[in-house]
């Protein structure tokens, strides 16, 4: 029954064999300008492919395009394929049974979805430039890659043709229909698979204007976020030894690619140490885009790191892009990089390897090339041993670590800073400029500053607001101590003036110090009873010293 009812449909199409199609092919007419004003490229093959399957003597309309060769570990044609490099890659697909009318041929993920070039009469044109034309099979389907297919379908005529433009393979239009190709199809649908090669190198290009004018909208909105949030540090400013050992450090490291880890405590200016990588790389023209770690909601991770689609998530009212994307060709710096879920680091060590990622509710994977620089004022090597950072990722992150030295062990930068400080925010707060004395830069440098450059920052500003016309008072809190038991029956005595010491003779403190600490542990660094421990200091910092100081372990 079955047979008899595909070969009463094949002869009723036949009857119309040697009618004029020539008002048929004449309303392509009417949509073939239209085409050149659809953008997106996947939209606009859809188009072509649905209005071709529309004539009822077309069984099947299909677009290919060139693409890499990235799904040979289960493509069904992997044993044949000459070049698992490039393929043509199924992008749109209309159609009908013959006798399963409701299966549904606009899907793009069935056997064929990606072709080898010469393989098939498809393949053959990808791999040829050259259109390839059936007019009537004649029962002989062993040019089909399915024949059986062809055959149950009635299969007649096939007419396939490249979309080249400028001499560049872009793909293959293929129209597969139940009556003998007429004798005007060919160049007509010659005519449509030239219109498509413009109309795909035309979306392309708007799609690539929309890409740029999207990125330069994120790189405004984040640029205007890094000026409403940066503390600004003045620039580098300094005159310690560990501040030149800084820029040192910065100047090796900035011409390269390299990902960089600036590890120091709260404060001491890391995001201003990655504003100046930054400033001296090849990346200088593109955008410096900053991610603060810590304050991500932890569901919103993914989103903001890689953006999502219209529709991923509750909220999603639109396509967004996220920071990656936003720093594609910049440097994209992970602040508090150690606040990162755990769950969420392996996509970012994805990213960092391979450099592509997929929006939240996108299965399209999206390449891009930027700059890492983390900073943390956690050990990350301890997160690490602790369970909750990666150790790839420590690795990946690791290349060029930069200690950033606390102000307490810098303190000849603090007159420098601090003269900076007063002058800035006077500018800032339109007050008068007012005068730092002698007095005032021992009371700054007698400080420990637990919260480093930050907080000399904000104590100047503080003072300044406080003092108006008044002599310039500086209010530090006061160190904790045990208070006494009961108090004292004699008076304390006052308290002797503090010496200013040279860099060299704070050199020459710092060095004895440090080796009569070493000395007494016998240069055990780490863990409990460690000359780290001993100065109340972290091992990283007591190690950089130890450099910095030329101390050598006595063999």
């Amino acid at each position: 029954m079955r047979v008899a009812q595909q070969s009463a449909l094949a002869d009723n199409l036949t009857v119309d064999l040697n009618a004029d199609y020539r008002p048929e092919f004449e309303s392509f007419k009417g949509w073939l300008l239209d085409l050149a004003r659809i953008r997106p490229v996947d939209e606009l093959l859809k188009q072509v492919v649905t209005r071709l399957s529309e004539r009822p003597h077309v069984s099947l309309a299909r677009v290919w395009l060139l693409g890499k060769g990235d799904q040979c570990a289960v493509c069904s044609w992997r044993n044949q394929c000459p070049d698992q490099k490039v393929c043509l890659h199924l992008r749109a697909s209309a159609g009908r049974s013959l006798l399963s009318p409701g299966s549904d041929w606009s899907h793009c993920n069935g056997e064929f979805r990606r072709i080898p070039l010469g393989l098939g009469n498809v393949g053959a044109i990808g791999a040829t430039a050259q259109s390839r034309v059936i007019q009537d099979v004649a029962g002989n389907y062993a040019s089909f890659l399915r024949p059986a297919w062809a055959q149950t379908e009635g299969i007649r005529g096939f007419n396939g043709h490249p979309i080249v433009y400028n001499g560049e393979m872009l793909g293959v239009l293929a129209v597969f229909t139940r009556i003998p190709t007429p004798d005007q199809a060919p160049t007509w649908v010659r005519i449509l698979a030239d219109y498509i090669a413009v109309a795909i190198v035309n979306a392309r290009a708007f799609e690539e204007i929309e890409h740029l004018r999207t990125q330069l909208e994120l790189e405004n909105r984040y640029l205007r976020e890094e000026v409403r949030e940066a503390k600004d540090f003045a620039g580098i400013l300094g005159q310690s030894t560990a501040w030149r050992e800084l820029l040192r450090q910065i100047q090796k490291v900035a011409p390269t690619d390299t990902t960089v880890l600036i590890q120091g405590e709260s404060g001491t200016g890391k995001e201003l140490v990655a504003r100046e990588i930054h400033r001296l790389s090849q990346r200088q023209n593109r955008p410096l885009i900053r991610v603060n770690c810590a304050s991500i909601p932890r569901d919103l991770y993914e989103s903001e790191f890689f953006g999502h689609a219209k529709g991923a998530f509750t909220g999603a009212l639109k396509d967004r892009a996220g920071r990656f994307e936003a720093a594609d060709g910049g440097t994209l710096f992970l602040d508090e990089v150690a606040e990162i879920p755990l769950e969420l680091q392996s996509k970012l060590l994805r990213v960092l390897q391979e450099g592509q990622y997929e929006r939240v509710g996108e299965e399209k994977s999206r390449s891009v090339n930027v700059r890492i620089i983390a900073a943390t004022n956690r050990r990350l090597d301890e997160a690490v041993a602790e369970g909750h950072f990666r150790q790839d990722l420590f690795y990946r992150l690791n290349v060029f670590p930069i200690e950033v030295a606390p102000l307490r062990e810098r303190k000849t930068d603090i007159p420098v800073l601090a003269t900076h400080f007063v002058d800035q925010a006077a500018r800032r707060l339109k007050l008068k400029t007012p005068r730092l004395t002698e007095d005032h830069v021992k009371q700054l440098c007698a400080y420990d500053w637990p919260g480093n450059v930050r907080e000399l920052q904000n104590v100047i500003e503080r003072a300044l607001i406080l003092a108006q016309d008044e002599p310039l008072k500086f209010h530090l809190p006061a160190r904790r101590s045990p208070a006494p038991a009961l108090a004292p029956t004699h008076p304390e005595p006052a308290p002797t003036e503090v010496k200013v010491l040279t860099e060299a003779e704070l050199f020459q403190r710092e060095h004895a110090n440090t080796l009569a600490a070493l000395t007494k542990t016998n240069w055990k660094i780490h863990g409990p009873g460690g000359a780290a421990h001993l100065l109340g200091v972290k091992p990283s910092t007591l190690l950089a010293r130890i450099k910095k100081l030329g101390l050598k372990r006595p063999y």
